[in-house]
Order: structure tokens, then sequence, then C-alpha cells
């Protein structure tokens, strides 16, 4: 039954990912996701077949198709999301004792395995027919309280399977057993509960105080960038004055020389005048006395005539090595010596703000070693000894493993048998190809691990959301749009993504692989495991969701075991 105590959150963000709605649907019941969101929460359920509404628990059969809408979501301010129900916890059931319009059940009963609403329960409270049964909260799984072999109710627990049971139970499958009434197993694991209820308030109490520091830093960090911006802004005002200053006295410096030689220039043209015209009155003289008839006149004035006139100013040539163009060059030698010191300058800082993080992401595992990321933590890394610093411990999951491979030495190795094993069923089993996931979901940071097979052999990572069921694209490893494999054989090496092979003919032949998981920089990297480290293909992609490292197996595979910058080689 809906709980009402659990209201819709602003329509604005997602109640899944508790972020700003992107390509936002609504559903029949009227809540909004992102498209994606509600569409990877659902294919948790497609071996259902039943669907929910993650926030107010209604169903749905068939599948809604999901259609894009386009709420205004701008300008509404950011709140998380209001806490919803674990899907397992509850969903909506109906009284089986309506007629025409069934309401929604109340209570159901573990004698009569019935549902039952406010009405059809009174009987319950008010006949002693019904004194013996007993009534439970409705949370619409009344299916998992019968013993799915006898169909009688779950009263007793067996301590020594660890799971719920019937009476009849115990007189054949757990007899001799350790056996209980669920009530006294529910008192002691109650209080294991509570403990861990206390530890769970302990968690929101210093991550809420996390919450509000790492608010603080973030205005902190804004309220610095705001005062960086404002001073190098200032900084720059300050050099653009700078530079007219120097403008103003370049050009003052090209003005007072030209000024200087202007007036040289004109004491020069002066004087050169003044000369002309006496050389020109030298020149009509000459002339008159070489016209007249008078002998004795000429003969008398030949003596003042015929002496050379003297230069009066001498010859006036530009300087070659004088040039306005030195002042240019300056000019242009200060221009490019700033443009030289700005680049170096920034250039030396761009490396430092993008070497420097300005978050540290710390595991939460209680390692009191752990220390503070250097840079070089946020580096590609390039050494056998970089890569083991993201060395991570994996373990095959057994839910997941094909009918015919036999896990051993902890879960770390994997074998292919010709003999079914004998599994018991389960969603996530891969139930048409040689295939396991590790257990370990992989997302945030960066990942290093190493598998060594022999046989036909395939390694990649996978979304949980792959397909397990059947002989198809959608199951297989590489061939679908949630995964992403390198294919390993004597034959040759290839890369696999949403049925996309690359052949890969030049790739290093090895038995060890290495697997590089960039999760936050949107790469996966394969390498033959070396301390040459050759890389035999990487992925570019956008990951929307965890990981987990797959493999498929021809004939065994093992995960090594890594120490970090210490691993061996024989």
């Amino acid at each position: 039954m809906a709980d009402s105590s659990f209201p819709s959150p602003p329509e604005s963000f997602c109640p899944l990912c508790m972020d700003a709605l992107r390509d936002p649907v609504t559903i029949p019941c009227g809540d909004i996701y992102c498209l994606e969101c509600i569409k990877i929460y659902w294919d948790q359920f497609d071996h259902m077949g039943v669907y929910s509404c993650p926030q107010c628990r209604a169903t749905f059969t068939p599948r809604p198709v999901l259609r894009r809408n386009l709420p205004d979501v701008q300008h509404q301010p950011r709140q998380l999301p209001e806490l919803t129900p674990f899907p397992y916890m509850h969903r909506d059931s109906y009284c089986d004792f309506c007629v025409g319009r069934r309401n929604k059940a109340v209570k159901s009963c573990l004698m009569c395995l019935a549902y039952y609403c406010e009405t059809h329960v009174k009987p319950h409270y008010e006949s002693s027919t019904f004194k013996r049964h007993k009534l439970v909260d409705e949370t619409g799984h009344l299916d998992r309280k019968i013993c799915p072999q006898h169909e009688k109710g779950l009263e007793l627990f067996c301590r020594s399977d660890q799971m719920c049971i019937c009476v009849l139970c115990t007189v054949r499958e757990h007899r001799s057993h350790n056996i209980t009434s669920a009530e006294e197993e529910r008192i002691e694991k109650q209080k294991v509960l509570v403990v861990t209820q206390s530890e769970v308030q302990h968690i929101i109490s210093e991550r809420m105080k996390e919450l509000q520091e790492l608010k603080h830093n973030v205005d902190v960090l804004k309220n610095a960038a705001h005062r960086a911006q404002t001073e190098s802004d200032k900084t720059f005002h300050e050099m653009l004055q700078a530079v007219e200053r120097w403008k103003a006295e370049i050009s003052q410096m090209i003005m007072a020389n030209m000024q200087a030689a202007m007036s040289q220039a004109e004491g020069y043209v002066e004087r050169l005048e003044q000369e002309i015209m006496e050389l020109q009155r030298r020149d009509a003289e000459l002339r008159q006395i070489l016209e007249t008839e008078d002998n004795i006149h000429f003969l008398q004035n030949f003596p003042t005539l015929c002496v050379p006139p003297e230069a009066m100013v001498p010859k006036v040539l530009i300087n070659p090595q004088f040039s306005f163009g030195e002042i240019s060059k300056t000019a242009t030698d200060m221009k490019e010596n700033l443009d030289d010191i700005c680049k170096k300058e920034l250039s030396k800082i761009s490396k430092t703000v993008s070497e420097t993080p300005v978050y540290i992401l710390l595991p939460r595992n209680g390692d009191k070693r752990l220390k503070v990321p250097s840079r070089k933590d946020f580096q590609e890394p390039r050494t056998r000894a970089d890569f083991l610093r993201y060395s991570s411990k994996m373990s095959f999951d057994p839910n997941t493993a094909y009918k015919e491979l036999v896990l051993s030495d902890g879960n770390q190795r994997v074998t292919r048998k010709k003999t079914i094993q004998f599994y018991p069923d389960h969603p996530e089993r891969f139930d048409g190809f040689s295939q396991v996931l590790c257990k370990e979901p992989l997302s945030g940071f960066r990942f290093y691990w190493e598998a060594e097979w022999s046989g036909e052999f395939s390694v990649g990572v996978a979304y949980k959301s792959i397909s397990r069921k059947g002989k198809n694209s959608r199951s297989l490893l590489g061939y679908n749009d949630k995964s992403w494999s390198v294919l390993c054989s004597e034959s040759g090496y290839s890369a696999w993504h949403n049925t996309v092979d690359v052949d890969l003919p030049e790739a290093p032949r090895t038995t060890r692989i290495g697997v590089y998981l960039d999760f936050a920089g949107n790469t996966i990297s394969f390498y033959s495991a070396s301390e040459a480290m050759q890389l035999i293909h990487r992925f570019k992609a956008q990951f929307t969701e965890p990981l987990y490292a797959g493999f498929g197996v021809g004939s065994s595979v093992s995960l090594c075991q890594l120490r970090q910058n210490t691993m061996p080689y024989s």
C-alpha cells in the first residue's frame, strides 16, 4: 500500500539519481524520472514482469512505454528528494474478497493465505473462529511467507540453513537441524539490526557533517574563484594601463626625434636658399660683364668676378644609420617579449592547475594507512608501478556463473567442465553462454586487475543490467551496448562493443591480461600484463552506471593476486 509519508520530490529533480532531470518522462502514476534512470531501474524487474514506481509503489503490467516530456525544470532550487522505501520492501496488493473495484489490502492472513482490506479484515478481529489466525501487515509478498514445497505458512526458522521453514519441513528436509520459532529468531536478529541501525544513524550523522563541510568548502572555492577573477582583472587592467604608458612614451620619442630633425632641416634649407640667391646674383653680374662692349669696364671688373664663389653651406645628407624603424622594431620586441612571458607563465600555472586535484577521493574502508593522494595519483599511469597503485581485489560471483563453470580457490579461479553443475536458479545467472561476472561494483575512480587464461577467453566489463538469459547478443559480453570486451584466442585478438568488432592483428600475445578502468575518465584499457605494459586496446565510452568485471571462459580463468608496486613475474 502506498505510504503518504513519502511525498514526491520536486519535479525538477529525479528521485533515483538525485540530480536535475535529463530527458524527463512521466510514468502512468504521474511521477517523473530521468528516461535513463527509470529504464535502468525497470530493467532489474524484467525477469518478474511486474514494474513499480520507486516512489508511490504503484505497479504496472506490462512494462509501460516511456515517452519524453518537457517539464519546466529551470530556475528551481536544488534540494534532496524525499526518501523512498527499497523496492523489495513493499508492493501494492488488493483485497481478495472485494467485489467489483478491489480496495487495497491492509492485512494478510498466514492461515487463510489471503489479502484483506479494512472492511473484510474485521471478522478476524470480531469472530472467535479466526482467533488462532495470524494477521500480519500487508507488504505485498504473501507468496514469500508460504513454504514453496508444502504450501504451509512459514512459522519456524532453521538456524542450520539460515532460512524460514514450515512445520512439515522439520520432518524431512530440515530434520535434526537447529530449529527455533520465527518469533524467537526475530528477537535475536532484531538485536543485530538495532546495532546496524545505530551504525547507520551514526553514518548519517557523519555524512551530514561531511555534506555541510563540503558545501562550505564549495562556497570557499567559489569565493576564492571570485577573488582570483577580481585580482586578475585588476592586474590585467594595470598591465593595460602600463602598455598605454609605454605606447605614449614611444609616441613621444617618435615626435621628439621628428621635431628635432625638422628643426635642423629648416636651418639647412634656409642657408641653402640664401646661397642659391647669392649665386644667382653672381650669375647675373657675370652675364652682364660678358655682354658689355666696354673693354675698359670689362678689364677693370675681371679681377673681382673671375674668383670662384666659396660654398656657404655643407652638403646635407640623411644619415642611413638613423631610422624610425628602430623604434618600431623596439615596440615589436617589447610585444613579443611580453607574449613570451605571458605564454610561459600561463603554461606553468595551467600545468599546475591541471595536475592539482580539486577533490580528493578516499575509500571508506577504514584503512588507517591511507594518505592524501599526490598529483601522481591523478596522472595517467605509465609504468607497472603506476598501474598497481589502482589494483583491486576481485572475486567471481557464483550467482552469475554459467551451469558448466566450477569456482575454486575462494572464488578466484573458474574452470569449465563438460558436466552440468547443480546451481540453484538465480535471475543473475548466465544460462546461454559460458560467462561469469565479479561481485565488486566499480564506479567513481580508477581500478586495475589481472587475469590468466587458457583456451578461448574474453575479458571485459558490463553493467549489472546486461541480460543473462538466452543465447543472443543481449547477453553475450561485448555484443551489446551494456558491455565492452576483448576476445582472445590462439588465432588472434579482437575488441567488441555493441556488435561492432575490431580486429587487433598487432596486439601482443599474452596469457596474462591487465585491465585498467578509469571510470571518471570514461575509458577501459586492456594490456599485456608485464613490466612493459603493452596496450592491446582502449575503449572510449560514457559510463552511466557501475560496472562489473566479466569473463567468457573457454577452459579456465584465474584472478591474479596483486600487491601494489611489488608484483613479481615468474
